[in-house]
């Protein structure tokens, strides 16, 4: 049995926007406490800074929002999904990641990807646009980051990066898990989520995936994971949309957990319905699945 299969209880989390009529910190601290009380397992949000050049929605700051998110609850798993590292500076994320998990008394999850769209988030402010060079800020900047929440002395020499022997601290509460987003079935993401402690995706297009996507993916990432000691996990975590109704919920939740599901985010998009109706998701609870 790998590490991925021997993982039989699925999780459910919220996975909300920061943006539109979702951009105030305020409202996002009062969907956080909803989705505790709810007995949703996670709440995380999204990390965009412009989303669009054309026509620019409001958009609020996700770390700062999720520093409210932690004083104001006491159990939600909390992060931002997904932070692209190739427009920050690795050791000030590492910093904010550090204090944050402090602050939530160690519930914080990294997630990471190269981030989108390309103008909005990266061109328009004269950072790097192409693809294979932000891939290589992320690569970087992910082993930067871990060696910095080591709080042991770390520095680094690499292609983009160069670190003196530096030693941060505070250091986490626990093992902060780092979760790689990435776009099935491209094979690059997959791979680099293969080194480390979960994987987030969409289809190419942004789409969803099935369940027989899951299971060709774990395919992929399951040859090229190193064989880990047995309390060492890989989560897998899907993002989607259920209803009210508890069996149609449960059943479609449970097909990706049969595929090696090991989260549900349930996907509060600007394009799923008004506020009203994803707040009331909310209040209605996670999925129940045997």
């Amino acid at each position: 049995m790998t590490d991925v299969e021997s993982q039989t209880r699925l999780r459910c989390g919220v996975h909300a926007p920061s943006i539109g009529e979702y951009a105030d910190p305020q409202l996002l601290v009062q969907m956080a406490k909803a989705a505790e009380q709810a007995g949703w397992e996670a709440f995380f949000i999204w990390d965009h800074m412009l989303v669009d050049v054309h026509a620019p929605p409001p958009v609020v700051d996700s770390w700062v929002t999720l520093g409210a998110i932690a004083a104001a609850t006491e159990r939600l798993l909390i992060g931002a999904m997904v932070t692209a590292i190739s427009r920050r500076r690795p050791w000030k994320l590492a910093r904010e990641i550090a204090t944050l998990d402090v602050l939530s008394n160690g519930r914080v999850v990294f997630g990471a990807g190269l981030g989108v769209p390309r103008d909005a988030e990266f061109e328009i402010f004269g950072d790097e646009g192409d693809a294979r060079i932000r891939a290589e800020y992320l690569d970087e900047g992910l082993d930067i980051i871990r060696g910095l929440l080591s709080g042991s002395p770390y520095s680094h020499q690499g292609a983009h990066y160069r670190i003196g022997e530096v030693t941060f601290a505070p250091k986490p509460v626990g093992s902060v898990p780092f979760w790689i987003a990435g776009n099935w079935p491209n094979p690059k993401p997959f791979r680099r989520a293969a080194r480390w402690n979960g994987v987030m995706p969409e289809k190419v297009g942004g789409r969803l995936l099935e369940p027989e996507d899951v299971c060709d993916m774990l395919k992929f990432i399951e040859a090229r994971r190193p064989r880990l000691e047995t309390d060492q996990t890989f989560d897998v975590v899907i993002g989607g949309f259920t209803d009210a109704d508890e069996g149609r919920a449960a059943d479609r939740v449970k097909l990706y957990q049969e595929a090696g599901a090991t989260w549900w985010l349930e996907r509060l998009h600007p394009d799923r319905g008004d506020l009203a109706s994803n707040l009331l998701r909310i209040e209605q609870g996670p999925p129940v699945v045997g």
